[in-house]
């Protein structure tokens, strides 16, 4: 029994439609490669540090096009710096743009200069394979602040020579950070100095200091003692007077006001005679 033509065609439609949905599903705009992943992106480093100084950034990118699905980075990779603020002389990050290479991180320096302000870090991270091209956007908020800064000579005042250690600093008791102190030699000193970067203290006195206890006596400070410590006074903000200005001068120019409407009623009460 010969099949009719319509019942052949019936036949083809069935068995080339999943061929026809695969390919209408690619050429379908925004259709993602096989395999892939949204692009993302984040940027990792502290969002405050003190002026005049080289913080180090790292980037992290993945995803898209250019990585493919066992997790290899197979395209281009590529992220891209710019910096907004409202000083950006002396403000520079190095490198403004690198390529990812198989662990999709890599590091930017940002240098800051004496101004106290605040930067926002815009990037942008591509991932390019053969005419596919997909990014993601983000922003990273830096604050640059003038800190408060604990200085003290440490010196070997023994006949033997003390290896390198750690100093931590306190502030009212609590540990905020650690120095290194090199090798000193038997009569040697090292200078130490720390950046305490905050956006303010609480009101009242509060204390820096560093102990160095855990020496065993080997080194002290210039003074011949074993804890240095700074006290700084921080005055509560003044306060604000301006509703109390406002409130002046809306009385004031009300009195005006109402004086000269009175004299301004007698005077039409005068003519009126």
């Amino acid at each position: 029994m010969t099949a009719r033509p319509a019942t052949v065609l019936l036949v083809l439609v069935v068995l080339l439609a999943p061929a026809l949905l695969v390919t209408l599903g690619s050429l379908a705009p925004g259709a993602r490669a096989a395999g892939t992943t949204p692009v993302t992106g984040s940027m990792s480093g502290p969002t405050l540090i003190s002026t005049g100084t080289t913080t180090r950034y790292e980037v992290h990118g993945w995803g898209g096009p250019a990585v493919a699905s066992n997790g290899t980075v197979v395209g281009n990779l590529t992220y891209y710096l710019s910096l907004v603020g409202s000083n950006l002389t002396g403000v520079t990050l190095a490198p403004p743009s690198a390529k990812f290479l198989t662990n999709a991180s890599d590091v930017t320096d940002l240098t800051v200069a004496n101004t106290s302000e605040a930067l926002t870090i815009n990037v942008m991270i591509s991932s390019v394979l053969q005419g596919k091209n997909e990014s993601t956007n983000f922003s990273y908020v830096v604050n640059v602040v003038h800190p408060y800064v604990l200085t003290a000579v440490i010196v070997n005042p023994s006949s033997s020579e003390v290896t390198a250690f750690n100093v931590y600093v306190t502030l009212d008791g609590s540990v905020i950070g650690n120095v290194t102190v090199p090798d000193l030699q038997p009569g040697g000193k090292y200078t130490v100095t720390f950046d305490y970067p905050t956006l303010g203290l609480s009101s009242g006195s509060h204390t820096f200091g560093i102990s160095l206890a855990q020496e065993h006596g080997l080194v002290t400070f210039a003074n011949g003692q074993t804890f240095y410590s700074q006290t700084v006074y921080v005055t509560s903000s003044p306060p604000d007077y301006t509703w109390w200005y406002v409130a002046g001068i809306a009385a004031f120019f009300g009195a005006i006001f109402i004086f000269a409407s009175r004299v301004a009623a007698r005077r039409r009460g005068a003519t009126r005679r």
